[in-house]
């Protein structure tokens, strides 16, 4: 365990000028991040090809024992790195935010480690015996967001340092603190060079993706840039797993309690302010109980404190950067101009420090307006008016992303009926975006493809190989 500031110190640039890294709710400075080049990425991806065959060497046990230690790291500086996450990001320390995102780094860390994973037999009859087995790739490129900068790297690399390979991480410009003291953390039980972070710009990110000494790249972010990626890998055929945009949606059927599943519906949309990629970002909800949904979600909605994320008693932060508020506020604007009705917020004030945009709740919007249609990542939610719930299936499903989407109603049999008809990687079922370590995630059409989590994330972290004989 460290104090803050020398964890903050541990990551700052050995020599030179770094990058300058401003809280997003006071613009204020956070810390200097280091500026690493291609050279960097060349020097840490050979370190990892150096380490990775003896971590491979030490089997499953050895290395789950390890994955197991860095968890309880993690909880030593539990405090110090949900501060600086709380900075450099924005979310408040309370909520399901920078304190949440810490303990689910460990909680990742330790079902990455106590997951089994046998060899599959798959014929045995006397004559052939056939098993499937899963080797190491080698070296793993990781590429994350500024979002869940913490949480989705471990996502990347537990899975990955489990299977046997080394990791070369490659953070967000925008959030590269948090990740550099996850790492430094981290380190503290892992071999040298086995885990690095390279804190660098477009050009890193770039060079990575084609790297020859890279076996898998993991991305989460943009579906532009996902794309981008996948043809920068191709000349060398790289193993992807790639979690790209998201713009869900929602039904609520005729049958649901509009005042039960109030809060439900507010936390899928309003998790994170909003900038997560498996949020709640259309809600279709049936003309019967549009106006008591409207009315009982503002309700929630208006009681929930945002302001800077050091204050305890805050629950919503600011976006994480301006060039994402001026998103929100560009499709919350188009909204009102086409004659949407605004119920809550819409006013982002205007001499306010920080990206701070408030929680906003748009009714009677069509379903091609720019709100609905574009992933706004942010606090908007657009509520949509349906007749028929095939009328509802049709419009969720008409976008090309498809990564969570949700039903809600008080009969469960026939919520799982109409989940079965979405185009999307998870369906919840009177919830959103409910994440389990232990659960497969990934997202359908353009939201990517490949699978994180539980027995088929870690499959996915090593390449197969059927023994025959």
């Amino acid at each position: 365990m460290e104090t803050y500031d020398a964890l903050l110190a541990s990551v700052a640039p050995a020599t030179g000028q770094g990058r300058t890294i401003l809280d997003p709710a006071t613009g204020e400075p956070v810390g200097e991040a280091p500026v690493h080049t291609v050279e960097d990425l060349e020097q840490a991806i050979a370190a990892a090809e150096a380490a990775q065959p003896a971590w491979a060497a030490l089997g499953h046990d050895a290395r789950s024992a390890a994955l197991l230690k860095a968890a309880d790291a993690v909880e030593r500086s539990a405090e110090e790195l949900a501060q600086l996450l709380s900075r450099e990001q924005g979310k408040p320390l309370n909520g399901p935010n920078a304190r949440f995102e810490v303990g689910a780094c460990a909680a990742w860390l330790r079902a990455a480690a106590g997951t089994p994973l046998d060899p599959d037999t798959v014929v045995d009859d006397g004559e052939t015996r056939a098993e499937l087995h899963y080797r190491p790739i080698g070296v793993v490129g990781a590429i994350g967001p500024w979002n869940w900068p913490m949480m989705i790297t471990v996502w990347q690399i537990a899975p990955a340092l489990r299977m046997g390979n080394a990791v070369v991480v490659k953070p967000s410009e925008y959030t590269p603190l948090s990740v550099l003291a996850l790492a430094k953390v981290l380190n503290e039980e892992l071999p040298d060079g086995l885990l690095t972070v390279v804190s660098g710009g477009r050009d890193v990110g770039e060079a990575l993706a084609g790297h020859p000494g890279i076996g898998k790249v993991m991305f989460t972010g943009s579906t532009a840039t996902g794309k981008a990626i996948i043809k920068s890998s191709a000349d060398t055929v790289k193993r992807l797993t790639l979690e790209l945009g998201g713009n869900d949606a929602g039904i609520v059927l005729p049958d649901a309690d509009p005042k039960a599943i109030a809060e439900g519906l507010f936390w899928g949309a309003f998790i994170n302010t909003g900038q997560t990629c498996a949020a709640l970002k259309r809600l279709y909800v049936h003309t019967d109980i549009y106006d008591a949904v409207c009315e009982e979600l503002t309700r929630v909605a208006a009681a929930m404190p945002m302001g800077n994320g050091l204050d305890e008693n805050n629950v919503l932060g600011p976006l994480q950067n301006r060039q994402q508020f001026d998103v929100v506020a560009r499709l919350v604007e188009a909204a009102r101009e086409s004659g949407a009705r605004i119920l809550l917020g819409g006013n982002p004030a205007p001499d306010q420090p920080g990206h701070f945009y408030p929680a906003t709740l748009v009714a009677d919007i069509g379903n091609d307006n720019p709100l609905v249609c574009e992933e706004q990542f942010g606090p908007a939610l657009p509520i949509i008016r349906y007749g028929t719930v095939d009328e509802a299936v049709i419009m969720a499903n008409a976008l090309d992303v498809g990564l969570g989407a949700s039903v809600w109603s008080s009969d469960a049999a026939g919520a799982r009926k109409v989940a079965a008809c979405l185009e999307a990687g998870t369906v919840w079922i009177n919830k959103h975006g409910a994440v389990d370590p232990r659960i497969p995630f990934g997202g359908a059409k353009q939201s990517g493809y490949g699978l994180e989590f539980g027995v088929d994330g870690l499959k996915a972290l090593g390449v197969p190989q059927v023994i025959n004989g």
